[in-house]
């Protein structure tokens, strides 16, 4: 299957961060939100960006101002016609299925849904989808313009073909794909899950303070402390995805979201993008 648009759903920071990775790889690349601040936000992070590849000479004047025109901004769903929809908006399965059905009914018949969730099943995504065989999990990390790693998640209706037609697609945008199944994290939320409570708990316990533990890791060869990462990610996403975890685990005490967290998302503290997490900004 050629793919010559991609659509991006929901202008956040991954959002953003994927529509200009999409830009970059050559696609015609749509960016929606019904937000039209959001939009705006993301401009000016896309435009940040790509000057700072600009600096740092890894791309010149010229192919930022071209990587930035193959990026239209709109809020209309009628505008959004790609052959690969990514979405990035609110972890519910409710919300991602029903956005790939109203995009479905205006689109073309081969058209892939790739979803970025972090900790929802594929499965039951593409359960609730008019064609489910076309749903795909496709899950950058944050930020999505430098991380490399993507995970392709094959659903229990997902075909070889689409599997297939998106590891080539991350291939194409310079990232490094690998397949996993859908099981609860997937390969790295899994994993990395206890990177953030152990450093919460260390805390919670008196053992160490944020800065510290941030500065341990750091200094242990992590590019980002597990506090800093939070804060990057937003305490909202990363709460949700240790909620996701701790019910698909049958309330396992070793994925118990911390109260630390809980009463930052319940202040609104959720990170860089409100000014304050665990750090101020």
């Amino acid at each position: 299957m050629e793919i010559n648009t991609i659509c991006v759903i929901g202008a956040g920071t991954m959002g953003s961060g994927i529509a200009q990775v999409a830009a970059q790889s050559g696609c015609y690349t749509l960016l929606f939100d019904i937000n039209t601040a959001m939009l705006e936000k993301a401009k000016i992070s896309i435009q940040k960006n790509l000057q700072y590849l600009v600096d740092k000479e890894k791309i010149t004047s010229g192919e930022k101002e071209d990587i930035f025109r193959n990026i239209k901004f709109v809020t209309d769903t009628n505008d959004c016609l790609a052959d690969v929809f990514i979405e990035a908006i609110v972890e519910k399965v409710e919300a991602k299925s029903a956005i790939f059905n109203q995009l479905a009914e205006i689109n073309h018949s081969e058209v892939i849904f790739a979803t970025n969730t972090s900790s929802l099943s594929v499965s039951d995504i593409q359960a609730q989808v008019i064609h489910p065989e076309r749903v795909v999990g496709m899950h950058f990390f944050n930020p999505a313009p430098v991380m490399k790693l993507v995970e392709v998640v094959k659903g229990n209706q997902t075909t070889d073909a689409v599997a297939a037609t998106i590891m080539q697609l991350c291939k194409q945008m310079n990232k490094v794909p690998v397949l996993c199944k859908d099981a609860p994290g997937f390969i790295v939320n899994r994993v990395a899950r206890h990177y953030y409570l152990e450093a919460m708990k260390l805390v919670e316990q008196g053992v160490a303070t944020i800065e510290t533990v941030d500065e341990v890791m750091e200094a242990s060869g992590f590019k980002m402390g597990p506090f800093k990462l939070m804060d990057l990610i937003g305490m909202d996403v990363n709460l949700a995805v240790s909620q996701s975890m701790y019910k698909a685990f049958g309330d396992a005490e070793r994925f118990k979201p911390s109260p630390l967290q809980i009463e930052k998302v319940a202040k609104g503290e959720l990170g860089k993008k409100t000014g304050k997490g665990f750090y101020e900004y």
